[in-house]
C-alpha cells in the first residue's frame, strides 16, 4: 500500500524529526513535505534519532495539490471548529474506514497542517475526509510530532495486515462520482447550495466500494430519466 504522510509547511525542524521518528516506530516510511525546507536543518535529523532514512527520502512539493496528485484517498487532520458542514472522524473511525478502502484503492495519504494555523479552508477542500484527536481541553494541544505519533499508532495495523483484494482497485471511482454528482446538482439548479454540496462531497469519502458501485448505477438511472424527460418536452 502506497501510504505517505504529508506535512504542510512545517516550521520547526524538531517537529519534522519527531514525525519521522514516530513514522519509523510504527512502520511508515514515506514522508512528503509541502512548501518547507526545515527538514534539512540538522535539528530535524538529531531529533529523528535512527529514522534518518525517512529524511533521506523526503519528497518535496510546492503545494498540497501537487503532493496529492497521485493519491486516491486522503485524510487531513484539523480542529473540529474548522470542520463546518463536514463529516469529522475520530482516529478510530479513520482506521476502520481505511481498512475497508485499502481493499480497492492503490494509495492513501494522511495530511497534517501547519503548527500554528493548521490547513487553510482551500486545502481542506482538497482532501476526502477530515479527522482530529478528541481532547479533554482545548489547551494545551498536541504539537505536530505528537499528533503524527497518535495517528501512526492508530493506523499501524494498515502496515501489518496484508490486504486481501476482493475487487480490482479503482482509484478513479470516487473522483468519477464527484464529477457526476456535480453535474447532477447543476442540472437540478441547486449547485449554489454549498452546505448540500459539501455534505455530499464528504459523505462520498465514507462509502465502501459496493456502495460506490450502487451509487454509480443510481446516478446512471437518474441521468437517463432526466434526458428522457428533456427529450419528451422538446
Amino acid at each position: 500500500m502506497h501510504f505517505p504522510l504529508i506535512l504542510v509547511s512545517p516550521a520547526r525542524p524538531e517537529n519534522i524529526g519527531a514525525a519521522a521518528r514516530a513514522m519509523k516506530t510504527m512502520g511508515f516510511t514515506q514522508l512528503r513535505i509541502v512548501a518547507s525546507d526545515a527538514w534539512q536543518d540538522p535539528a530535524a535529523r538529531r531529533v529523528a534519532h535512527g529514522a534518518g532514512e525517512i529524511l533521506d527520502t523526503v519528497q518535496t512539493f510546492d503545494t498540497l495539490e501537487q503532493a496529492l496528485a497521485d493519491i486516491d484517498f486522503s485524510v487531513a487532520t484539523t480542529a473540529r471548529s474548522r470542520a463546518k458542514f463536514r463529516y469529522y472522524a475520530t482516529p478510530q473511525q479513520v482506521e476502520t474506514l481505511l481498512q475497508e478502502k485499502r481493499q480497492w484503492v492503490n494509495s492513501m495519504a494522511l495530511v497534517f497542517g501547519r503548527e500554528d494555523s493548521g490547513l487553510t479552508n482551500e486545502e481542506l477542500e482538497q482532501v476526502d475526509l477530515l479527522t482530529g484527536i478528541p481532547m479533554a481541553n482545548d489547551y494545551p494541544s498536541l504539537n505536530l510530532g505528537q499528533a503524527v505519533m497518535v495517528y501512526c499508532y492508530q493506523l499501524a495495523s494498515l502496515n501489518q495486515v496484508a490486504a486481501q483484494v476482493e475487487a480490482p482497485a479503482d482509484g478513479q471511482q470516487l473522483q468519477a462520482l464527484r464529477q457526476r454528482l456535480e453535474q447532477l446538482l447543476l442540472q437540478l439548479e441547486v449547485s449554489d447550495d454549498r452546505k448540500l454540496a459539501d455534505w455530499i462531497d464528504q459523505r462520498l469519502g465514507l462509502l465502501a466500494q459496493r456502495d460506490s458501485a450502487m451509487l454509480h448505477r443510481l446516478l446512471h438511472d437518474v441521468e437517463k430519466k432526466l434526458i428522457d424527460n428533456s427529450a419528451g418536452k422538446a
